[in-house]
């Protein structure tokens, strides 16, 4: 799975801006994609919820016609990573999902209207 840190989406975004050797799509995503367990069993554990239930293809299918969505976006992924921005030198300030997690969920918790 892949993921990005709200931060470092925008500032991966802002990057090319500045630079002429930087042109054509880049791939905006952490340089770390981990399997969607992993992912997830990381989540819960700094969110401090134990246990997660699975949920099968029929739930998904259900959820993504109440969103008036397509499932394929929920069941399949694609392993994406940064080659190009890190090829010009960017440097995510939130490249591990453990940190980045943690940081999150922390940002929710205390709150709205803070920075940092």
């Amino acid at each position: 799975m892949s993921w990005i840190h709200d931060r470092d989406f925008v500032r991966a975004v802002e990057f090319p801006a500045d630079r002429e050797d930087l042109t054509g799509p880049v791939n905006l995503a952490a340089p770390a994609p981990l399997p969607q367990h992993m992912f997830m069993r990381v989540l819960r554990s700094v969110w401090g919820v134990p246990v997660g239930l699975s949920v099968t293809k029929w739930m998904a299918e259900l959820g993504a016609f109440a969103l008036r969505s397509d499932t394929e976006l929920l069941l399949k992924s694609r392993r994406v990573v940064p080659g190009r921005l890190l090829e010009a030198g960017f440097a995510f300030d939130h490249a591990q999902w453990p940190e980045t997690a943690g940081d999150l969920v922390r940002r929710v918790r205390d709150g709205p209207g803070l920075t940092g």
